[in-house]
């Protein structure tokens, strides 16, 4: 398997983790789209343009994903109550 293939077999495992423990009503709504995205796209060429913004918005979202990750929130220790979220003011602008 190229290096390249495995790092996003990597991002997906990650994400689909993530999505498991982030706090909403629509968490499974949001792990579907995660599984449509990648399977749509997993015929994309790994050299072209628009194949690395994809993945570099895959990473914001997951970066916004384990923002309520309460492993991370904690600092590994889930008894901790001093949490604190960063957003930004426009995450994912249209293109």
């Amino acid at each position: 398997m190229p290096p390249q293939s495995r790092e996003l077999l990597h991002l997906y495992r990650r994400l689909l983790r993530s999505c498991a423990t982030y706090p909403s009503k629509n968490r499974m709504g949001i792990y579907q789209a995660i599984r449509e995205e990648f399977r749509d796209n997993r015929t994309l060429n790994p050299d072209d343009q628009k194949t690395h913004q994809q993945i570099q918005v895959a990473y914001k979202g997951l970066g916004q994903l384990q923002m309520y990750d309460t492993m991370s929130l904690s600092k590994g220790n889930p008894e901790n109550p001093n949490w604190e979220v960063t957003l930004e003011q426009n995450p994912m602008p249209k293109p």
